[in-house]
């Protein structure tokens, strides 16, 4: 069983958007599972077994727990199949919170993501179905940013993750295959830690993560607000 369920199309997907807020998620005792639909394979400089080695390094040092489904990289579509694989992992664990990708991009893989987890999120609730698993629907969907697209976007609110950002950073180095190994790439560190700062300050404080929800949020009291 796992507190929160975070979806990505491929291994770094999550780390990018809002690694600072699983860090911060798990120091704060809740348990995290990262579910990325594809294992991103094929890449100019990765490989299968290397591209496994550096997702599951990442999600150690952020505290999470990872695991890779078999759907295809670049082939991603919102399927019923793809939906009823998500379903049942979220059946199995009983997330009180799903994340996914934000739906608008460029990378058809990651609006494919999106659509599959908004509709594995209605599927996990089916009674009568040949899924595994009890009925399960999780309370809360929220979208994290990392988009492809030169956009600005306008979220529903932002989580302070100054504490975590060093975790964050740390994660996305265990990429070496898609970063430091790639020329195209290297500076796509610096771009995730400047945006960070952007939304940080934003709010008032170093870093921030910024999420949407197509739904209304409720808030105990006016003192949680930052």
């Amino acid at each position: 069983m796992f507190d929160i369920i975070a979806v990505g199309a491929h291994p770094d997907d999550v780390e990018i958007g809002m690694g600072g807020t699983v860090a911060g998620l798990v120091r704060q005792g809740m348990s995290v599972l990262i579910v990325d639909l594809t294992d991103g394979e094929p890449t100019p400089f990765g490989t299968r077994e290397t591209r496994a080695a550096e997702s599951k390094a990442a999600a150690s040092v952020l505290g999470a727990q990872r695991l890779t489904m078999t759907l295809p990289n670049r082939e991603l579509f919102d399927t019923v199949d793809a939906r009823k694989m998500l379903a049942e992992v979220i059946r199995a664990h009983k997330p009180r919170v799903l994340f996914a990708p934000y739906p608008i991009d460029s990378h058809p893989d990651h609006v494919a993501a999106a659509a599959i987890c908004e509709a594995a999120r209605f599927y996990g609730k089916f009674v009568k179905t040949d899924m595994r698993g009890e009925p399960h629907f999780v309370p809360r969907l929220y979208h994290y940013f990392a988009v492809h697209l030169r956009m600005v976007a306008k979220p529903s609110f932002i989580v302070d993750v100054s504490e975590d950002m060093p975790k964050k950073m740390d994660a996305l180095a265990c990429y070496e295959s898609q970063f430091s190994a790639n020329d195209r790439n290297t500076g796509v560190l610096d771009w995730v830690r400047g945006q960070s700062a952007v939304w940080g300050g934003a709010i008032g404080r170093s870093a921030g993560e910024p999420f949407l929800c197509r739904e209304e949020i409720g808030v105990r009291s006016v003192g949680d607000l930052l």
